[in-house]
């Protein structure tokens, strides 16, 4: 349908949040940008500050929450650029946000026959996890989220290249605020009268943008961050909702699992849209007719004959309440709609019908939606990076039966995992799972209710599924990097002599005390369910330290050290390849910047 907000005010549009950087590439990246209407808007891009002479056009559009991202190209590799957003037409001066980043570099900017035959360069990104600002509820700082002040002075150079290429925000960007944020006060905060197809169908996806929208309008830091650094996203629990179990569990009745879709179509207006998946199927959302007893829905505007069932998730059917995308809703078992679970299409019968399984339990229209693919593969120079969505295809663990034959990945991306990294040419591979992978995460930091009874968000209720993978990097024989977040710690982990865990945060969340994380201990040798590592290090704090002093932030900077400068005269750039590339994990202290602790790894 048309645009829904397309008549502007007499006062004009606004940007009201961003600029955001992403899509980084070598000769391209992306700017996205909210308004309070739906708008056209520029972005002005040039080498020199004082000179944007290239731009280009988009536009916000309000079934995206009155969002939208542009692609900057071409681009030189390896350049530093400076960018404007304007509100197209806007002779006010009431827009002009913007920052600077720079581009990757490529083989030939690098490259001497003698020296650097391969043309490798060095790679430097930053990554951490956990960016709750809600002092009420398991945040150390609130919005001042200090970590992103320090990261800011420690990395970020405004006249030349910053001192990290890209950054990775490994899950729990935000934590759930304003859920209970209503369709009509959306609709009435915009003016608004004919809402678009997705609040028709998703009514909680009204406080999922709100959430987002706080969360960049408090976090002065963490926006001016993303004004000057690209960064690429997992999602985790709190995106959806807290410690969401079992999303790919067909049958499964249960308020949190079926909020998936929600939360991932949020993310994706506001982070996701940075990620390359270029050829992924979105989520697909309607409203759906059920008969009791039948395995057959059916949906007069759908067009079922393009979905396509190797790149979907499971269907979920809403759970239908209002509080439904809450941290502590009222139930999660109990007032659901009738239909409301987890199921496995299993046929496209035609353009309106599918077969499902199970088969509808009463009678009625709901709406529902089918899981759309977010796991995918960057390669930049000798590294490859794997992005995990360790919640989609989830199924149902148990703690008492840890081995249980039960997979956190689901069968097709498990697959493409193995194929991509078997193919993989690259000298270090990167696997970025927003949970862990050694240590569980068995409680919680006080703020939230919690039911504990089976409880653990990490690889550690998938021991079947870690041993398979464990034993296929360590066949590998090369260098397996597996980055992780949730836990509010960051520890580094020797898994294998090939196989590392590095995990990292948080930036602005209260720590996890030893209880919540199986009292582990702080490093040395640890026996994670049978499985025996070495712990090099971690941040660590005793269960009976007090919350109000559990508030040690950390953040990590990976540098994929290829080549070192060896100049023969002044002026003349030479890159000299080490004989072995070595991939370092700093962690550094989120308010002060200093160095806690570095881990090198040679590539052999």
């Amino acid at each position: 349908r048309p645009d829904a907000a397309d008549s502007p005010a007499a006062d004009g549009p606004r940007v009201t949040h961003g600029p955001i950087l992403g899509r980084l590439d070598s000769d391209a990246a992306a700017v996205w940008v909210r308004t309070d209407r739906s708008s056209p808007f520029t972005v002005f891009f040039g080498e020199r500050k004082d000179s944007l002479t290239r731009s280009v056009k988009g536009r916000t559009l309000v079934g995206d929450d009155f969002s939208g991202w542009v692609e900057l190209e071409p681009l030189e590799s390896s350049t530093k650029y400076f960018y404007r957003v304007s509100i197209t037409g806007d002779s006010q001066g009431r827009t002009g946000v913007g920052g600077s980043f720079h581009t990757l570099p490529v083989a030939a900017d690098v490259y001497d026959s003698a020296t650097n035959p391969e043309g490798l360069f060095n790679i430097r990104f930053e990554f951490a996890c956990g960016n709750n600002q809600n002092l009420n509820n398991g945040s150390a700082f609130g919005p001042a989220l200090p970590t992103y002040g320090t990261m800011l002075e420690e990395l970020v150079r405004e006249d030349e290249k910053s001192r990290v290429d890209f950054a990775i925000l490994n899950g729990d960007w935000l934590y759930e605020e304003q859920r209970s944020f209503q369709v009509e006060q959306w609709s009435e905060q915009h003016g608004v009268e004919r809402l678009p197809r997705e609040l028709e169908i998703m009514p909680n996806l009204a406080g999922v943008w709100e959430n987002y929208k706080l969360y960049l309008s408090r976090g002065e830091t963490l926006a001016a961050w993303h004004r000057s650094v690209p960064s690429f996203f997992t999602f985790d629990d709190h995106e959806l909702v807290n410690d969401v179990y079992g999303s790919g569990e067909v049958g499964r009745q249960d308020r949190r699992a079926v909020f998936r879709d929600i939360g991932v179509t949020g993310w994706y207006d506001y982070l996701g849209w940075s990620n390359q998946l270029e050829e992924a199927q979105p989520v697909l959302f309607g409203t759906a007719e059920f008969e009791a007893g039948s395995d057959v829905l059916h949906d007069d505007e759908a067009i079922f004959q393009n979905l396509d069932l190797d790149d979907a998730a499971t269907l979920h059917v809403h759970w239908g309440t209002a509080d439904a995308g809450e941290m502590n809703a009222a139930s999660d078992t109990e007032g659901g709609l009738p239909n409301s679970g987890v199921y496995e299409v299993t046929e496209v019968i035609g353009p309106k019908d599918l077969r499902i399984r199970p088969a509808a339990r009463a009678d009625g229209e709901a709406p529902y939606s089918i899981g759309r693919r977010s796991y995918w593969r960057k390669t930049v120079g000798n590294a490859d990076f794997f992005f995990l969505d360790t919640r989609t295809y989830r199924e149902m663990h148990d703690v008492s039966n840890r081995k249980a034959p039960v997979s956190m990945l689901g069968r097709r991306q498990k697959d493409w995992l193995k194929r991509d990294m078997a193919s993989s040419q690259a000298d270090f591979l990167f696997v970025v799972s927003s949970v862990n992978f050694s240590i569980p995460h068995v409680g919680g930091t006080g703020g939230a209710k919690l039911d504990v009874t089976n409880k653990d968000d990490a690889w550690t209720v998938f021991l079947d599924e870690r041993k398979e993978l464990i034993d296929y990097w360590d066949s590998l024989g090369k260098p397996v990097f597996v980055l992780t977040g949730d836990l509010h710690n960051s520890f580094a982990i020797a898994v294998t002599d090939r196989v590392w865990e590095f995990a990292s945060g948080p930036h602005n969340s209260v720590n996890h005390p030893a209880s919540s994380e199986g009292d582990r201990p702080p490093n040395g040798p640890y026996d994670s369910f049978g499985r025996k590592v070495d712990i090099r290090w971690s941040s660590y704090i005793h269960s009976d330290t007090p919350n109000e002093f559990r508030n040690r932030p950390v953040y990590c900077v990976v540098r994929v050290n290829n080549v070192f400068r060896n100049p023969k005269q002044q002026g003349l750039e030479r890159w000299v390849a080490y004989p072995i590339p070595q991939a370092t994990f700093q962690y550094h202290d989120g308010l002060t910047g200093e160095l806690l602790y570095a881990e090198s790894v040679l590539a052999r």
